[in-house]
């Protein structure tokens, strides 16, 4: 018997905790009153209990299978008379005091809960149970959790998102923005987008656009001319925890819609704008006071729109272009931040963001993928969107590249992509630093890196 129990004592210890778990929770019994067929949580103890089992040889002729029930009530699989006695000895002995107690058939044995009522420590008394010939097995009382990981979207794992298409945004991940979103979510950034009207009336962009601007008089183009600029604005900036459709990049930023383009054909994303319609809008940008501008439109070099450009980069204004080709509008002009796709082979100078099954926006509170360099330079706008609503300072072109370039060397496994939480820890980074000092005290300031001083001084 001895032999028997020091071999399958730590199996049987398993197997009797597992089978007090499988039970519900037992009121703790007066004294002397029949205890059910159930163990005691540990949690509501005050002093220690332990599991102990006892050799329970069946007293009666076991019932047909199925037939005992979970708490083998009936005439099935009963305590023996040696079972109980001992355990009630022992109990004397010990001064334990019974709480809960169930036969397991399978094992033959008795298991009893008891509370320790001497105060001697439980190591002590489980040791001495431990020799007793009378008992199988003796252990604590112990306690199991759950390992259920936290859903994305939980406050465990980041900023939830009630939006029922998010999890389609896999661009949203790629670029780091729900991480981004515990920073900063573009409030109080005003962007002027430069495309196709917008359908301002769209459920994801309710209180989102300030106020839309047409520059093309009567040539509104094919299919109401609302699908780019529409699938643009939603990448920007779409209400996030609306209960609708998408997340925005930047969902606190505002929009002011400047019309300077016509579609060219129905349920089509194609369309073109002149020197004449896009220089009015840009100098309207201008005058309206946005600090960010996107431009999600190429075209040949053009001396007039560069000029503008030029200007409103000396203000301070930072223009995000689609790249086409090295020296063409918007990004080929010194200053502007060039955007392009992630997939394709980039340039230096050039930042990239995924621009291929990009969900969004489409007129008539419609969602679709959209992809191209149009959706990149939309992504870097609201990446920048949510830098400039997390700096005090205003940031200039040179910074935000100095701050949006990737840390790492891209390889082909990771390219050189735009990650939004990444360029916020580096712009507070710079900021902890302590560098910079007021405007005009520039002598007065500590050492600060070039990226810290331009980022705080506004240069």
């Amino acid at each position: 018997m001895r032999a028997w129990r020091s071999t399958r004592l730590a199996w049987l210890a398993g197997a009797c905790a597992a089978v007090a778990a499988a039970e519900p929770p037992a009121p703790v019994p007066a004294p002397g009153t029949p205890v059910a067929a159930a163990a005691v949580p540990a949690s509501q103890a005050i002093r220690p209990r332990i599991v102990v089992a006892f050799a329970n040889a069946p007293g009666s002729t076991p019932a047909p299978a199925g037939s005992t029930g979970h708490r083998y009530s009936g005439d099935g699989y009963r305590v023996s008379q040696t079972a109980a006695t001992s355990a009630h000895r022992v109990a004397s002995e010990y001064a334990l005091r019974e709480l809960a107690s169930w036969p397991i058939r399978e094992l033959a044995m008795h298991c009893v809960v008891f509370e320790i009522e001497s105060g001697r420590p439980e190591h002590e008394v489980l040791a001495a149970l431990a020799h007793d010939p009378r008992v199988m097995l003796a252990e604590p009382l112990q306690e199991f959790h759950t390992l259920t990981a936290p859903q994305s979207g939980s406050p465990q794992s980041g900023p939830p998102y009630n939006d029922p298409l998010y999890d389609l945004q896999t661009s949203l991940q790629a670029l780091g923005v729900p991480q981004a979103h515990q920073r900063a979510r573009g409030a109080g950034v005003r962007v002027a987008l430069i495309d196709t009207a917008v359908d301002t009336r769209h459920p994801d962009l309710e209180g989102r656009i300030v106020r839309s601007r047409s520059y093309v008089g009567d040539h509104r183009g094919a299919g109401g001319s609302q699908r780019h600029g529409t699938a643009m604005a939603g990448i920007i900036a779409a209400d996030a925890n609306n209960g609708v459709g998408i997340v925005g990049i930047a969902p606190l930023a505002r929009l002011e819609v400047f019309e300077a383009c016509w579609q060219l054909a129905p349920d089509s994303d194609a369309a073109a704008c002149n020197t004449f319609t896009l220089a009015q809008a840009i100098a309207g940008a201008l005058e309206s006071g946005a600090v960010l501008v996107n431009l999600s439109v190429a075209g040949p070099a053009d001396p007039l729109l560069a000029a503008l450009i030029e200007s409103g980069l000396r203000r301070g204004v930072v223009f995000v272009g689609a790249r086409e080709s090295a020296s063409g509008f918007p990004a080929g002009v010194s200053g502007v931040i060039g955007a392009a796709g992630s997939e394709d082979v980039i340039p230096p100078g050039v930042l990239a963001a995924p621009a291929r099954h990009v969900l969004t926006l489409r007129p008539g509170a419609q969602y679709d993928f959209e992809s191209g360099n149009s959706v990149a330079a939309a992504e870097i706008t609201g990446v920048i969107a949510l830098l400039m609503s997390a700096s005090p300072a205003r940031l200039t072109a040179a910074t935000l590249m100095a701050l949006l370039r990737p840390a790492a060397t891209p390889t082909a496994l990771e390219p050189p992509q735009v990650n939004a939480a990444a360029a916020l820890a580096r712009l507070d980074s710079e900021r902890q630093r302590g560098c910079g000092a007021p405007r005009g005290n520039a002598a007065e300031a500590p050492p600060c890196t070039a990226l810290a001083s331009r980022a705080l001084d506004g240069r």
